[in-house]
């Protein structure tokens, strides 16, 4: 069981004096009497705001200015006594035992969370983890509050899961067409990852994505039409920072149109600088105009905005020339992940930092190595490369964002609000209401849908498991097969997988000879998946076969016979469960697509446009 106490580091019951959370007056009344500089009264001006600031970073030593541009990942659930297999892996890669050692070492201005890091266990404990990072600076000479990050996009990807609220993913908001739905998802999201100590996420995507190969946007993307994209973007911005989170907009200049995947190569987007002001700009200026705190880089080549070759995170051009000075944003700019290949192909990883900071960056996310990253930044000071009043620019950006979301003046996280907010029935309750704003009928010929549990009472729910977002139950034909017995039906499970083989289609045949329906659940399908076959087999059973796209909305180009096909644009719970109301007919579909569909025979035309969607 999750230890429950609320203010644990360990998160393993310890006693109180160690669950005992300081007083921020404590804290900073040991730290060289920080409390005047660090609190930004909230009736200052902004200039006066900013002298107080400026004073804070005079403070400072180079090495810790330093620091404060890095956000970094640390393993471990605790920041003082994380497992032992924690310790050995911060030992390999950061050469430190501890969170609280890394920040000794480092003073670095942000940590970012991962659940593949062992960072969010539970809701309590990333509480307690929040709580001893922010000990660990605040006890240091000079110590300033850590900007606590993550990834929570929904949909996809996911980094804080149950008993967390998990809302749908972007390309589903697209689906709805709700700027309401998208501000509130902001607003839950940004109450519960505050609660829990996180002060930044690294949300929502801005990119419009009109490639349907797209490998690493696709559904994180609202969508393929700029304007909607744009409108949705604005709203989620505005629904975090109204809960005191510190959005992101990502991927600037726009990530939308490739189709290699920037973690593993070197995408090249070949528009026009005029496409991309009519396109991929769009979203980005919105984003701005809502008061967006953090904008972050893509590891992309523009041609068309730099022919240097670089990637956008180092390009001079782009990011002060463009974001900077054409589009007038003077907020916190922070790279897309440095472990990532897309920016490490050129340039050696010390090199890396330094001409990203040059190029505009303010916050250099998570290098492969932080001693080389942190020391090549150190030693271009040293030498000339960069100068000192060049990392004040941006250590002055950093803590405006941590003075405006109140992070300065108390960075702790709010244990006593952890089950008033997080995972209420009330914010789940949101979330599938919204789902169901999103689920899109694309096909239903001669009524095939809905299903009656009078009529089609034994259905057989197969194909693709593909592994669940982070903190969901699955697997999807697990979840949807229990969501439609809780609706009446007796639903069984066979999962098939992404390529299942003769003898798994014959399987799936047979079950379905002893069912009334089915429904397959498909994942990417391409014209030489097997996914293909197994839809064919099943619907020449001449049972009703429903399918249901988890993933892209791509997947009914493949298939031309299907008679009825649900698009929900992702296979986390809530949006399975929607789109088992929408089978059962309890809820009418009310999604439209939000990216154009084109015939899998001739890419160039169309087959469902965008704003397609049927009802019952």
């Amino acid at each position: 069981m999750p230890d429950t106490s609320t203010g644990s580091d360990t998160g393993t019951g310890s006693t109180r004096r160690d669950t005992a959370r300081p007083s921020r007056r404590a804290v900073l009344a040991a730290t060289a009497g920080l409390t005047a500089a660090l609190t930004v009264p909230a009736g200052a001006d902004a200039a006066d705001g900013d002298r107080r600031l400026r004073e804070l970073i005079s403070r400072m030593t180079l090495e810790e200015k330093v620091g404060q541009l890095f956000v970094t990942r640390v393993y471990g659930h605790s920041a003082t006594a994380p497992d032992q297999a924690d310790i050995d892996t911060n030992l390999k890669e950061l050469g430190v035992r501890t969170a609280a050692e890394l920040i000794a070492k480092y003073r670095v201005g942000g940590v970012i969370y991962f659940a593949w890091a062992h960072n969010t266990r539970d809701p309590r404990q990333i509480a307690a983890l929040s709580d001893g990072i922010q000990r660990a600076s605040l006890a240091q000479p000079r110590g300033l509050p850590v900007l606590i990050a993550t990834d929570q996009e929904h949909g996809a990807v996911c980094r804080i899961g149950k008993p967390a609220t998990l809302l749908p993913g972007a390309m589903a908001i697209g689906a709805g067409r709700s700027r309401s739905d998208a501000r509130t998802l902001g607003r839950i999201s940004g109450a519960e990852l505050r609660a829990m100590g996180v002060h930044q996420d690294y949300a929502p995507d801005a990119d419009v994505n009109v490639n349907p190969a797209n490998p690493v946007i696709g559904v994180r993307s609202f969508g393929a039409d700029p304007d909607a994209v744009a409108a949705l973007v604005a709203a989620e911005v505005k629904g975090y920072q109204s809960a005191g989170v510190a959005a992101c907009a990502k991927h600037f200049p726009g990530h939308g149109d490739t189709s290699v995947d920037s973690h593993y190569g070197f995408p090249v987007i070949t528009h026009s600088r005029q496409l991309w002001e009519r396109l991929d700009a769009v979203p980005f200026r919105a984003a701005i105009r809502a008061g967006v705190d953090s904008v972050m880089t893509g590891h992309i080549q523009f041609p068309a905005l730099d022919g240097s070759g670089d990637p956008a995170t180092l390009s001079r051009p782009v990011l002060t020339g463009i974001l900077r000075e054409e589009l007038g944003y003077d907020g916190v700019v922070i790279t897309d992940s440095l472990g990532m290949q897309g920016v490490r192909t050129k340039y050696g990883d010390d090199r890396v930092p330094v001409l990203a900071l040059k190029a505009g960056v303010d916050q250099l996310l998570n290098p492969p190595s932080l001693d080389v990253a942190w020391n090549a930044v150190l030693t271009a000071v040293h030498n000339g490369e960069l100068t000192e009043d060049r990392l004040d620019e941006s250590i002055l950006r950093i803590l405006r964002l941590k003075a405006r979301r109140g992070v300065l003046d108390h960075p702790w996280a709010r244990p006593d609000r952890i089950g008033r907010t997080v995972g209420t029935k009330a914010h789940l309750a949101t979330a599938d209401r919204i789902a169901e704003r999103t689920t899109t009928l694309l096909v239903n010929e001669d009524r095939t849908l809905p299903f009656d549990p009078r009529r089609e009472r034994r259905v057989l729910v197969v194909g693709a498991d593909p592994a669940s977002p982070s903190g969901t139950t699955g697997p999807p034909t697990g979840v949807l097969a229990a969501a439609l017995t809780a609706l009446g039906f007796a639903a069984t499970a066979l999962s098939t997988g992404t390529a299942p083989s003769a003898a798994t289609v014959d399987k799936a045949v047979t079950a379905a000879g002893n069912a009334d329906a089915v429904v397959v659940a498909t994942y990417n399908v391409t014209a030489g998946s097997s996914q293909r076959t197994l839809v064919d087999r099943l619907l020449a059973t001449g049972r009703p076969v429903a399918v249901v796209a988890v993933r892209n909305p791509y997947d009914i180009a493949q298939l031309p016979a299907v008679r009825a096909c649900l698009a929900t644009y992702c296979w986390t719970d809530v949006e399975l469960r929607a789109a088992a109301r929408v089978l059962a007919g309890r809820v009418a579909p009310r999604g439209r697509l939000p990216v154009p569909v084109q015939r899998a025979d001739d890419p160039a035309r169309e087959l469902y446009p965008i704003g397609h969607g049927l009802t019952y």
